[in-house]
């Protein structure tokens, strides 16, 4: 399978979910991260029944951050996608997320 290179977000849920609600504003809310901030985007699950769900950023094909986890409890949009970013924010400081620093003028523009 090809991986790009573009950093991304994920969300990784579990196939049995209890809640649609819970699935729809995490992935809305990454997705639309994802989009304003030109980064790629992809909902992954896994086999488990009821766990939380979370949102990771991956770039350069490297190890996944963990940026969110709704442990278990259903957020709207607003809240998950403030957490994103503020989570983003700080990554940006670290030297090894480079394209984060680049994006910082935006993260800071978006909160």
């Amino acid at each position: 399978m090809y991986k790009s290179n573009q950093p991304k977000l994920m969300v990784y849920t579990p196939t049995g979910l209890p809640s649609k609600d819970r699935l729809e504003s995490v992935r809305d809310a990454a997705k639309e991260t994802a989009k304003r901030l030109n980064l790629d985007f992809e909902v992954v699950r896994f086999e488990r029944q009821s766990t939380p769900i979370y949102v990771y950023y991956e770039e350069n094909n490297g190890e996944p951050i963990p940026l969110y986890c709704d442990e278990g409890k259903a957020s709207d949009n607003k809240e998950i996608s403030s957490a994103l970013r503020h989570m983003m924010f700080v990554l940006s400081f670290h030297p090894k997320h480079l394209a984060l620093a680049q994006m910082r003028s935006e993260l800071l523009k978006l909160s």
